[in-house]
């Protein structure tokens, strides 16, 4: 049985910053690709960033580029999105999921497997 376990979420002020971890576990994710989408009340759930089990390529959507960072550690099965300077437009539930071979990385409807959120809330 395959989990994604997200945790780290929080409220911060403005300027802060928070480390979201994805804890993996149930099958081999060697070959997958790993990412983060986040989700505002009333709107679609956008992918922030993902990143190759295997060799560690990643992706970053525009907007936070240069204050996030996607990391995995492969021995502990876990996925990290390090958030710095945060803004309030960053709040959101954030989702950890799991895609295999096919699809783009940056559409959900390629992602198998999810977590079930965790809320980050950014005062300003």
């Amino acid at each position: 049985q395959v989990q994604l376990v997200e945790s780290g979420g929080g409220l911060v002020q403005a300027g802060g910053s928070l480390r979201l971890s994805c804890a993996a576990s149930g099958r081999t994710f060697s070959g997958y690709r790993m990412g983060w989408f986040r989700q505002a009340p009333g709107k679609e759930r956008d992918i922030v960033a993902s990143i190759t089990w295997s060799d560690g390529r990643t992706t970053y959507t525009d907007s936070v580029k240069g204050r996030f960072t996607i990391s995995r550690d492969n021995a502990k099965n876990t996925v990290y999105l390090q958030m710095n300077s945060l803004k309030p437009e960053d709040t959101a539930v954030y989702y950890c999921a799991a895609k295999g071979y096919f699809g783009t990385y940056n559409d959900p409807r390629s992602y198998a497997y999810w977590g079930q959120g965790t809320q980050v809330t950014v005062s300003s």
